[in-house]
């Protein structure tokens, strides 16, 4: 699975850990996170993360 970076605080979404604080199991795809999922640095939405290449 691959991770992806918040564009606009470099924050990284690793979907092998997930984020238990939140929720989200380890092993969850960031195309799977809900809808509304929100960057827990900036509140930055899904639309403002890329692939890590």
């Amino acid at each position: 699975m691959d991770k992806y970076v918040c564009d606009l605080c470099g924050w990284v979404y690793d979907p092998a850990e997930g984020m238990p604080e939140a929720g989200i199991a380890p092993g969850t795809a960031f195309e799977d996170l809900p809808a509304d999922f929100e960057c827990p640095v900036c509140g930055a939405t899904k639309d403002d993360f890329s692939k890590v290449e």
